[in-house]
């Protein structure tokens, strides 16, 4: 996956998104191989314009990755495990090491940092359920600061994505 810069940590500002950015953030969402010209005749605007559109959200770090989405199954990884991750300590310099850890694991496909009785929640994709059960040894045994984790394991999945509503405008 390759992610852009993210410069909002830099400068934290509500970018002014028009109904052109919000129609193309909407399509690029559907289908990043769209063309400029394709978006710009659906939203009536010239390749061109589209292009510079485009430009901007990603220097200001709207657009922060291109991916390609991939079946895990057809990969050889069917097997998708949601896990609860409670900390011993929110020592700094202990969450740092464990977040590093999360975002250097490749299984690891999502990781949320979250209130309640949990820390983290992390979604991951592995072969079966040794692989799986390596991983979290590995987690355990390289992080002492993690106490427990609790897993469940997707019997199915109904709704996979990464889209972020656009709440386009009519017309």
């Amino acid at each position: 996956m390759r992610f852009l810069p993210d410069l909002r940590l830099v400068r934290p500002m509500l970018i002014e998104l028009d109904k052109f950015d919000r129609r193309i953030l909407a399509i690029l969402q559907a289908d990043t191989r769209r063309s400029a010209e394709m978006i710009g005749t659906q939203i009536g605007l010239s390749a061109s314009a589209v292009q510079r559109r485009i430009a901007r959200l990603r220097e200001e770090a709207v657009i922060t990755a291109e991916v390609t989405v991939v079946d895990p199954r057809s990969v050889g990884r069917p097997l998708t495990v949601i896990v609860d991750v409670e900390v011993e300590r929110e020592r700094p310099e202990l969450l740092v090491r464990l977040k590093q850890w999360i975002g250097a694991e490749p299984a690891i496909q999502e990781a949320w940092y979250v209130t309640g009785e949990d820390d983290y929640v992390l979604v991951l994709s592995a072969r079966d359920v040794e692989q799986y059960e390596a991983l979290m040894q590995r987690m355990v045994s390289e992080n002492p600061n993690v106490r427990r984790f609790h897993t469940r394991v997707a019997l199915g999945t109904i709704k996979r994505g990464m889209a972020v509503p656009m709440d386009l405008p009519p017309g």
